[in-house]
């Protein structure tokens, strides 16, 4: 399995933005609970959000994102997909 940091970048259509963002966190917490999902949050100035993927590869990977309610709302700008490989840190333990 890969680990992926992906940064979401905001779009400026705000007001859509938060109409999707309780069916976007349900699935990201449905995520969450398959091991799918490591991680994630908006930063503090609400301008994006990291969130860390485990998957077998980008396409599996780029099939999540896909599934994401932000996906076909059109509210993100720019979805930055980096394959990360942590060496320090607490999930380096299962």
């Amino acid at each position: 399995m890969a680990r992926f940091a992906v940064e979401l970048v905001f779009g400026p259509e705000t007001e859509k933005r938060l109409s999707v963002r309780p069916a976007h966190r349900e699935y990201i917490a449905s995520l969450v609970e398959k091991g799918v999902v490591l991680g994630a949050g908006p930063y503090a100035d609400d301008t994006g959000a990291l969130i860390i993927y485990e998957a077998a590869d980008e396409p599996a990977l780029k099939e999540f994102i896909a599934a994401d309610p932000y996906t076909p709302a059109n509210v993100i700008t720019e979805w930055k997909i980096r394959e990360w490989t942590p060496v320090l840190g607490l999930w380096l333990n299962d």
